[in-house]
């Protein structure tokens, strides 16, 4: 006779499973070998003996394989060892930590930094340990599943607005007195970009913190990225593990806000620190960027080209100007469906289903690398075309922005 949690269990997993929305882990191998007289070429990985080009990694300027980068990763356990061996606060802090945090102030401009062991950790101790059951917070229809996860924890209450609309944002502040107004720099899911500067304006009237969640746009994008942003943006959360290849995250705001949270964060105070060496590897993926711009000038041009191919191919992308390129297909067994016929010619996407993204707005997730080859990106732009034209999918070409389940 089965246990309850083995009924509830496997009941859930059969749900999942009729429904086209069970996720199975996938065991892939590099298709590439890091040394000096290895140039950057398209990423590529190896799954049951084939090797796939690869649409689906958030390494947009393919930082992750660059032979002076795995050095450094080297070099930094060398000198500090493999971990960190304690939390921040008891013997886990040390100099290359406090090397990338002044790095990245340098970088945006802020008074301080926190380092976390990853993005999701770092927006959920933000939200919990900032707020409580006496604050109003507003946020994005769009805000990722870390900050609404983070805001519940916190008590406080929540109130969302239309997905990057000013004028939906201004009738909140308005009517509520609001401690701080979240959004992502660029949403992960549709690629499209928040209006940083006009929000931060609206913050400051209404004298209001604006908080970034700036994980697929730190070290990308133009405009604010630039030791003025905490001009801008009051809180800044940015993660490693996309344009800088590599993994963890921070939290960059005044010093005040950064003493407060080393002091009653609990992820903080009671995770084992971001390993040295990491950290050592993130400084030198940072310091990578500033010295090679030409990176993210041939991302750009990658996904001008991938979008220009699809337009005369007519394949109906959502009109993300970055490296996210989604294309939506609402149904999530032909979504999967799709992506299998990719992956038969040798291209690996993303399929990406509820409740990731609302019932009925399933979809492809591409995203372009400054890695990619030209010959790469024809190829999947083609395919695209190819499948969606055999299989006859109907395709959604308007944007969700009613997202309840994120």
């Amino acid at each position: 006779m089965s246990s309850l949690l083995e009924t509830k269990i496997a009941a859930r997993q059969h749900a999942l499973r009729e429904q086209g929305l069970l996720r199975q882990r996938k065991v892939l191998s590099v298709d590439c070998s890091l040394n000096s007289n290895t140039s950057i070429s398209s990423p590529r990985f190896v799954f049951e003996g084939r090797t796939y080009v690869n649409f689906s990694s958030n390494d947009y300027l393919g930082l992750s394989r660059v032979p002076e980068l795995a050095e450094a990763l080297h070099l930094g356990a060398q000198i500090y060892g493999v971990g960190s061996g304690a939390s921040p606060l008891v013997t886990g802090y040390c100099d290359a930590h406090l090397a990338l945090e002044r790095e990245l102030c340098a970088l945006t401009g802020h008074e301080a930094a926190l380092l976390f062991c990853s993005g999701f950790s770092a927006n959920t101790a933000l939200m919990k340990t900032l707020f409580d059951q006496h604050d109003i917070v507003v946020a994005d229809k769009l805000v990722h599943a870390s900050i609404i996860d983070g805001l519940q924890d916190s008590g406080a209450q929540l109130k969302r607005f239309l997905h990057n609309s000013l004028e939906s944002a201004e009738r909140l502040l308005a009517r509520h007195h609001t401690s701080a107004l979240i959004t992502e720099s660029v949403f992960s899911m549709d690629g499209d970009c928040a209006p940083i500067a006009e929000l931060s304006a609206l913050c400051q009237q209404n004298n209001t913190w604006l908080i970034v969640d700036d994980a697929h746009g730190f070290a990308v994008l133009d405009g604010y990225h630039n030791d003025d942003a905490a001009k801008l943006i009051d809180v800044q959360v940015v993660t490693f593990g996309k344009a800088l290849g590599c993994q963890g995250a921070a939290v960059l705001g005044s010093q005040a806000l950064i003493d407060y949270l080393v002091s009653n964060a609990r992820e903080y105070i009671y995770s084992t620190a971001l390993s040295p060496a990491n950290a050592a590897l993130a400084l030198a993926a940072a310091q990578y960027c500033t010295a090679h711009p030409e990176l993210q000038q041939k991302l750009h041009e990658n996904i001008t080209l991938f979008k220009r191919l699809c337009l005369e191919a007519n394949v109906p992308l959502l009109g993300s100007d970055t490296a996210i390129q989604p294309l939506v297909i609402g149904d999530a067994r032909q979504t999967l469906q799709v992506a299998e016929e990719l992956r038969a010619a040798g291209i690996w996407v993303g399929a990406i289903r509820p409740p990731t993204v609302p019932v009925g707005s399933a979809r492809l997730r591409i995203t372009l690398t400054a890695a990619h080859a030209v010959e790469d990106i024809a190829a999947c732009a083609a395919q695209l075309a190819q499948v969606l034209s055999r299989i006859g999918v109907p395709l959604v070409t308007e944007r969700q922005a009613t997202d309840d389940h994120r």
